[in-house]
């Protein structure tokens, strides 16, 4: 939920004309020399395409060398800081998961603790849907909440590698799969950062793959695919994965119906594919209200719907009107919610179009490439095949969806990962076939889009380039440093975190795990002489310190409440 700087904006468009001038470089040695190296060439695609025909060794290797490649990447691009709003949310609900539950109890001192995306009532839980959650949860129980998201991006290859080998032939097959992993499994905010879009894509990756092969053979295992991406998708983008099951729903009354080709008797499309699908999408019903009965106390009300209406007085579709500003109980909040949140948009075409733009921005920077460029003369022939007009309609559906929301981030459209990759496949395919003066030209832009690809995932890892955007996954390693320092400190701690008036919004410390009372390490937001005297009671026990992050973000010291009514500190350094 951040907008566009000025400064990210102007790196990444260095970056991007770098990758522009490496593809206009490809594409005229492809045009002017397309027999460059064919043999080669072919003979690698050769024992590639053989490779392709053993599809679950595909799908296995896809998932396996994503990992492998990103890990071998650690020495240019670390263990992502977390440093989004977002990501902290997430981080405490893998947490809370890994405490063996779902939604923690809410404490005496929330008001102290009290941030953003976090519900404190009913419960003290993280807004967001638990599919993101449930991949920390599994990091953290290996060791650090980023496994979690790096097996969740290496599944997501790998499912995308599942959904095309249903809708394309083995080796184009292989080639989405093998551009999913270079564009989003090594250097990219999905892989890099705690915010997620991985599961929503894998969600989506099931679905569309489950379908085209329900509709060749009815069996169960693709309805319980079908049923599983459904699930993956309501519990992690619902508004989002609600518009992309639409017309998948539509397709299935429609197949069920037997008003499409089919082979299969009415009895076994029942019995084989909509009775097991009933049971998966009951038992996602049933999940979803349980998760949100113990974090809301309401099964009809979920969690970010919640926050929504504690929080949030600016309206997240272009077309509402802001309600009346809310009160706070801290001057961040006020910053956040009442400036910049409803400064952010005003009902109006220059804002309408400038939000339009943020959109288009990321989301060209996080699913395409310079070097795709050189596909666009096969791109007619993609949107005409009669095979393709199921994927576009999903695709527009849910485009259509992203775009009347006033925020954007590129993860929120991840439902349709896998359609994007889909089509752009498919006009590789016609390129390739593509001859100029019986040259052929299209084959040798169809290498060069590839390699420019390479060369990109090359690039941003040599360069440290944890994403073309650069500010979703650059977190600030202070915080952290002080947690560390303090972790390996006898006792307990409390820190205190006093900003000052210039303060940016989206740089907030104030952030915890599911336990608070038998943490090590808190920290507290420094608020009104009352509540802090409230809270160095509670923690008597404690350590108590002080940080100031906005006038040096390395200083540690004792803290000590000032009894005029301003507070102070010592200043001896630690």
């Amino acid at each position: 939920m951040l907008g566009l700087d000025d400064a990210f904006v102007l790196r990444t468009l260095r970056v991007l004309e770098i990758s522009l001038i490496v593809a206009a470089i490809l594409g005229i040695v492809a045009v002017v020399f397309p027999d460059l190296r064919g043999r080669w060439f072919a003979g690698c695609e050769s024992a590639l395409s053989r490779f392709a025909e053993s599809r679950g060794r595909v799908v296995a290797a896809l998932f396996v060398l994503v990992i492998v490649a990103r890990v071998l990447a650690l020495p240019f691009l670390h263990v992502p800081v977390p440093g989004i709003h977002d990501e902290f949310s997430y981080l405490l609900m893998g947490d809370t998961f890994a405490h063996g539950r779902l939604a923690n109890p809410t404490h005496p001192m929330w008001i102290s603790f009290e941030t953003f995306h976090v519900n404190w009532h009913p419960a003290y839980a993280s807004m967001y849907p638990p599919a993101q959650g449930l991949a920390l949860v599994v990091g953290e129980v290996l060791g650090n909440p980023w496994i979690g998201v790096l097996l969740s991006c290496a599944a997501m290859c790998a499912a995308i590698t599942w959904m095309l080998q249903g809708w394309l032939p083995a080796r184009w097959a292989l080639l989405g799969g093998a551009m999913v992993a270079l564009k989003l499994g090594v250097a990219s905010y999905w892989v890099n950062s705690y915010w997620g879009g991985a599961a929503a894509a894998i969600g989506g990756a099931l679905a569309l793959g489950a379908m085209t092969r329900i509709s060749r053979r009815a069996r169960v295992r693709d309805a319980l695919w079908l049923g599983l991406g459904i699930a993956i998708l309501a519990n992690s983008r619902p508004y989002e994965g609600f518009l992309f099951c639409a017309p998948v729903a539509m397709w299935f009354v429609w197949w069920l119906a037997g008003k499409t080709k089919s082979r299969e008797a009415a009895g076994a499309r029942f019995w084989r594919v909509a009775a097991p699908l009933a049971v998966m999408v009951a038992l996602t019903v049933v999940w979803m209200g349980y998760y949100n009965f113990r974090l809301t106390g309401n099964a009809l009300l979920m969690p970010h719907v919640l926050n929504t209406r504690t929080y949030h007085s600016a309206q997240p579709f272009l077309w509402q009107t802001p309600l009346p500003a809310l009160h706070y109980r801290n001057q961040q909040f006020e910053d956040f919610y009442n400036e910049w949140e409803r400064e952010n948009y005003h009902r109006g075409a220059t804002d309408a179009l400038r939000v339009t733009w943020e959109k288009i921005f990321r989301g060209g920077v996080n699913y395409f490439w310079m070097g795709l460029l050189l596909a666009l003369p096969g791109v007619p022939y993609a949107l005409r095949d009669r095979k393709m007009r199921f994927p576009i309609v999903v695709l527009a559906i849910v485009i259509a969806g992203v775009s009347v929301v006033v925020w954007s981030a590129a993860h929120y459209a991840a439902p349709i990962t896998c359609v994007l990759f889909l089509l752009i496949v498919q006009a590789v395919r016609h390129l390739r076939t593509m001859r100029w003066r019986g040259r052929p030209v299209g084959m040798a832009l169809s290498r060069a889009l590839v390699i420019c690809l390479v060369l990109d995932a090359c690039i941003y890892v040599a360069r440290g380039v944890c994403d073309p955007l650069f500010w979703p996954c650059e977190g600030d390693p202070s915080r952290a440093a002080i947690a560390k320092k303090l972790e390996h400190t006898p006792g307990k701690h409390l820190i205190v975190v006093r900003y000052t008036d210039d303060h940016n919004i989206h740089d907030d410390w104030v952030y915890n795990g599911a336990e608070i009372d038998g943490a090590k390490v808190l920290w507290a937001r420094e608020l009104d002489e009352e509540q802090n005297a409230k809270l160095l009671a509670y923690f008597k026990d404690r350590k108590i310190w002080l940080v100031t992050p906005d006038t040096d973000n390395t200083y540690l010291a004792p803290y000590t409440p000032d009894q005029t009514g301003k507070n102070d500190s010592d200043k001896d350094d630690q």
